[in-house]
């Protein structure tokens, strides 16, 4: 009679490559099982390979595969050996193989499985749930917000004009020429009139580093269109920074190396001069100290004695100021939220549209 029982070879060998570190499950024991059924594994050969495509999903497995099948010595033969101990009804005497070609049988799948340890209770294997990836939630939004974008900025720095006509006398002044023509009664020459140039005055202040970090790359670009991207001439912008508050020193570059003391930076204004100062005040963290609320109104009463045309930018939302020193601050100085409307009106105050 034959030994060779599928169903029981993998059994062991499903027990034998979990021991192994095979991630196997109910399910997999199962498949194999339907493809048996289904007429495959007819030899341990065609069982082999049957069981390497339903358990091994990479090169690596395979190469495992291999060795271990071949340890397990799946093999069949038409008759059991002496050494094999039978079923209680039936007798000894009628198991005994005919010594007649006197050969050492190979051993079978039973001498290899019973030396290792007792078979497992197939309720007690562990059953691999199916792969369901988790939602994720669309933050898209998020990656995409910006308070101003530059060509806003650049656009609206061109309304910052106070222009002086200091130029050479180039400029074709039409209406004067008609004017002159008109009293006279008769065509001489053209009236010409000097040319103008912007005389506005810009003074950057941009908080730096702290809760100010997020908001790096709109006062980098708030101070790079007022410089380059305006009709403002570019000797008459000024940018300093500091951190949290303007105290006695203000700094020339955005790494706050090179200090400048604050009288200094005064000194070069006048009532005409433009003021904006760009600072999240305490909103971002959304704490309300009275220390910096303290040096920022002695910081604004000395501002205000040299020029009038004040304004702030917060870039928090207005409904972050609640409850934060900007609340406060909010009260002493014309502040406006980092977005159009917000710039816009913060160049009309320095422009002296606004009080």
């Amino acid at each position: 009679m034959s030994s060779y029982n599928p169903q029981d070879v993998i059994t062991h060998a499903f027990m034998r490559l979990r021991q192994s570190g095979f991630q196997l499950g109910i399910g997999e024991l199962f498949a194999a099982r339907q493809a048996v059924e289904g007429g495959f594994g007819a030899t341990p050969e065609e069982l082999g390979q049957t069981l390497k495509i339903l358990w091994c999903h990479s090169p690596s497995q395979q190469s495992q595969f291999d060795p271990i099948w071949e340890s397990l010595q799946v093999y069949t033969t038409t008759k059991q050996p002496k050494n094999i101990p039978q079923k209680e009804s039936k007798p000894e005497t009628h198991l005994e193989p005919e010594k007649k070609h006197p050969e050492t049988p190979k051993p079978l799948l039973q001498d290899t499985i019973t030396e290792i340890e007792p078979e497992p209770e197939l309720s007690s294997l562990p059953i691999r749930s199916p792969f369901q990836p988790a939602e994720v939630e669309d933050t898209s939004t998020l990656q995409t917000y910006y308070p101003i974008s530059r060509r806003s900025m650049s656009y609206r720095w061109r309304y910052l004009r106070r222009p002086v006509g200091d130029g050479p006398l180039n400029v074709l002044d039409i209406n004067a020429t008609i004017e002159q023509t008109t009293r006279q009664g008769f065509y001489l020459a053209p009236v010409y009139r000097r040319q103008e140039r912007n005389n506005a005055h810009l003074v950057l202040l941009l908080d730096q580093n702290g809760s100010m970090i997020p908001f790096h790359r709109f006062t980098r670009d708030l101070a790079e269109t007022a410089t380059s991207e305006s009709s403002l001439q570019r000797e008459k912008v000024d940018v300093f920074y500091f951190h949290n508050v303007p105290a006695a020193s203000v700094y020339k570059d955005l790494y706050l190396t090179e200090p400048i003391a604050l009288q200094t930076v005064l000194s070069t204004c006048d009532n005409q001069t433009s003021i904006l100062i760009v600072s999240d005040a305490g909103a971002a963290r959304g704490y309300r100290e009275l220390k910096r609320i303290r040096a920022t109104t002695n910081f604004l009463f000395k501002l205000k004695q040299y020029s009038s045309l004040i304004a702030w930018l917060n870039p928090m939302p207005e409904e972050r100021w609640i409850g934060s020193s900007a609340e406060i601050i909010a009260n002493l100085v014309q502040m406006y939220q980092m977005d159009d409307n917000g710039l816009s009106n913060a160049i009309d105050i320095v422009r002296g549209l606004l009080s």
